[in-house]
């Protein structure tokens, strides 16, 4: 409550308060009135009370000083607004910096504040600015030039131009009108219909190496989440800030724990609780609940990992149909919520069913080692198989995010995405690396620390699980293991160089990537194709994503000249650099509300719900992503210093392709000299092959590379 209340009022304090009333204070001691008369007003209106003079002088005091107060909390939020709709900044060099901008940044670092809590700027925050329909048409048709012939584009041009004039005009006013009453036109439009309302199983994850006993290293790294609760809870935690000055947006960090999608007939839903005292553990198809909080105190590492290696000695079987249960999240939807209405509405299935939706997280204790050997690719991808849709029935899909722990100790998580985008469970996953390192282990590889006190025994769920609700489980699980078998994924390290080296080539370590996984494609396929590039919008409230399409007249030019003997090295550079500025300036447009495809996604919300069609909005949402890739960021907490700790270097995490013909392309920049990729495809495509993919990309890499130094 203190901390909402000091977010409330940010960025000024109650401090401000009482420096307001001593000053005005003093100057009613002097006789000096710098209300203009509100002091006696409100002192006439005292004495209705009869109160004595003394008295009435002191209540108004008091009630200018706070309206005073109020005043200037409401002046310095809106200010700080209007400061940070500010964009230019992201179009200038550094180092070349306008008059203009070097103003702005000076009083956006006065407004700031200096000690702000997690949601302190959220009602300073801009909302997202919806862009000119003429703009978007005009990017919009810049975008596909490269991927259509002559004639297609002349018929693009024509659809662009039929719907600028007419149906696009009237969307445009709608959606105009709804970005003044929303908080974020695009955000809950984009998690309903987009995330929501799917009705094909859901399966993400994140991967990290582990250390070595299983019951131990899963007891600190559950311990070093719940303190991240806990500062997220009281709000402690500080929010990110861009080039340590414009803050991004916090409101995701809200459904980070406590939080479950249920399924829906039509839609889903996601359901958060204020707290939870409890984690679900699963192990050997086993369900466990396990109470992580003693009158109130979080328990010890070693109290929680007393409790867990009581789960691993429990030689109990799974129930009738126990093992399979959690196939039910990663099958149909439609047949989910039904059998959810059906089999668990009522007596012990909805008891232990709810022991899961209502827990902090899931913990999944697997009974299997799993290895990382960086010289060993079909080890790093068997890894990545494991976190991300495991055997198809020991995931709990629904949870926001599922932590998982390999008998050797290995660790990863699973996510799910609608609830937030990857950065926010990125800096989970940091801060209880940075954390997990402060705990430590003992000679022995236990937890530190004594139990002062035994802790409770973990709860056995209970199940009654008809005949009828195990054969729906098994449907489910056919239609997981039909998804996950199909699932191509490759890990690759790419160690020879990383970002070090980019940033002496004066390119973006990330544009110069897009360029390699562009030249990639087209060694790969033969031809360029659309292609996404996850984005982030979080400078404006409730923000997310924003796609950068990374194929453009300039890439396209660069990878042809790449191809191209007789092209030059210093003409190959030059253009390389070309294609990267103009893939910079695209990232800038999506960052600052000038993107392409959120805008056309909402108009086309819109048009049905005016039960308008429009053929140039249904054909450009039906053109395939064969290509849609994803950074990873890293290093968002200072806690993690990965040049005196680089063991602590994280593989990001990985997803899969979004069309059945493409490629689906998650990096990480770790450090200064490695790059992580995760390369999905299906396996059900002739046309597509993951680890030929990732051998292309080195390739790629390594003649790009080639060029500066025969420079």
């Amino acid at each position: 409550m203190k901390n909402g209340f000091m977010n409330g009022v940010y960025p000024a304090s109650p401090v401000h308060w009482f420096v307001t009333l001593a000053v005005v204070f003093g100057c009613s001691l002097l006789d000096i009135d710098i209300s203009f008369g509100w002091m006696r007003s409100i002192q006439s209106l005292s004495r209705v009370f009869q109160a004595n003079e003394p008295l009435n002088a002191c209540v108004a005091v008091v009630m200018f000083t706070t309206v005073l107060w109020i005043i200037m909390i409401v002046t310095l939020r809106y200010t700080l607004k209007l400061l940070l709709t500010y964009t230019r900044w992201m179009y200038e060099p550094r180092k070349k910096m306008s008059l203009v901008t070097k103003i702005w940044l000076g009083l956006v670092s006065l407004f700031v504040g200096r000690k702000p809590l997690l949601y302190s700027y959220q009602g300073s925050l801009p909302k997202l600015p919806v862009p000119s329909l003429d703009d978007t048409m005009s990017r919009y048709l810049r975008s596909v030039r490269p991927l259509l012939s002559d004639e297609k584009y002349r018929r693009m041009e024509s659809l662009v131009e039929e719907f600028r004039n007419g149906l696009g005009r009237k969307l445009q006013r709608y959606l105009v009108l709804k970005s003044w009453w929303s908080t974020n036109y695009v955000s809950d439009w984009w998690e309903e219909y987009v995330y929501l309302r799917g009705r094909s199983p859901i399966m993400d994850a994140v991967m990290q190496q582990p250390t070595t006993i299983q019951a131990a290293r899963a007891a600190n790294v559950v311990y070093a989440m719940l303190q991240f609760r806990r500062v997220v809870d009281r709000e402690e935690l500080r929010p990110i800030m861009l080039n340590k000055t414009v803050p991004l947006c916090s409101w995701q960090y809200e459904r980070q724990f406590n939080t479950t999608r249920i399924p829906g007939i039509d839609t889903d839903t996601l359901m958060h609780w204020k707290d939870s005292t409890h984690i679900v553990v699963y192990h050997r198809g086993r369900y466990f609940k396990v109470y992580i909080y003693y009158r109130h105190q979080l328990l010890t590492p070693a109290q929680i990992e007393h409790m867990l290696q009581q789960i691993v000695d429990d030689c109990q079987t799974p129930m009738v149909g126990e093992e399979h249960l959690a196939a039910l999240t990663a099958g149909d939807r439609i047949l989910w919520a039904k059998a959810r209405a059906t089999h668990f509405s009522r007596g012990v299935n909805k008891t232990s069913l709810d022991a899961i939706e209502k827990a902090a997280f899931v913990l999944i204790l697997d009974d299997e080692p799993r290895d990382i050997a960086t010289n060993d690719s079909e080890k790093l991808d068997d890894f990545g198989h494991a976190m991300l849709h495991g055997k198809g029935y020991d995931r709990w899909f629904d949870k926001s995010f599922t932590l998982v722990v390999c008998s050797n100790g290995r660790v990863g998580f699973n996510a799910e995405h609608s609830w937030a985008d990857a950065p926010i469970m990125g800096h989970l996953w940091e801060t209880t690396l940075a954390d997990e390192f402060e705990l430590g282990y003992t000679d022995d590889g236990h937890t530190k620390g004594q139990m002062k006190f035994t802790p409770p025994k973990p709860v056995r769920l209970q199940w009654e699980l008809s005949k009828e609700c195990q054969g729906v489980i098994e449907t489910s699980l056919c239609v997981a293991r039909d998804l996950l078998s199909d699932v191509d994924l490759h890990l690759l390290i790419h160690d020879q160089y990383g970002k070090g080296f980019i940033k002496k080539c004066s390119i973006s370590p990330d544009a110069y990537i897009q360029m390699a996984l562009q030249l990639t494609y087209y060694r790969d396929a033969g031809k360029f194709c659309l292609t996404y590039e996850a984005s982030m919008t979080r400078m404006f409230r409730e923000g997310r994503t924003e796609t950068i399409r990374s194929c453009s007249l300039q890439s396209c030019a660069f990878v042809k000249a790449m191809e191209d003997p007789r092209t030059t090295t210093k003409e190959r550079i030059r253009l390389l650099q070309a294609a990267g500025e103009t893939h910079q300036d695209s990232c800038r447009d999506a960052m600052t509300g000038r993107g392409i495809d959120r805008h056309l996604f909402c108009l086309y919300v819109v048009s049905k719900y005016l039960g308008t069609e429009s053929p140039f909005l249904k054909e450009v949402l039906s053109e395939p992503w064969r290509l849609s890739t994803s950074q990873t960021p890293h290093q968002q907490t200072d806690k993690l210093d990965l040049t005196r700790n680089p063991e602590m270097i994280s593989a990001g995490g990985g997803f899969g392709p979004v069309a059945d013909d493409g490629y689906g392309v998650s990096y990480i920049i770790a450090g200064e000299d490695v790059i992580f990729f995760h390369i999905s495809s299906k396996k059900s495509c002739p046309l597509t092959n993951s680890t030929q993919f990732g051998n292309i990309l080195v390739k790629a890499l390594g003649d790009m590379k080639q060029l500066f130094v025969d420079l």
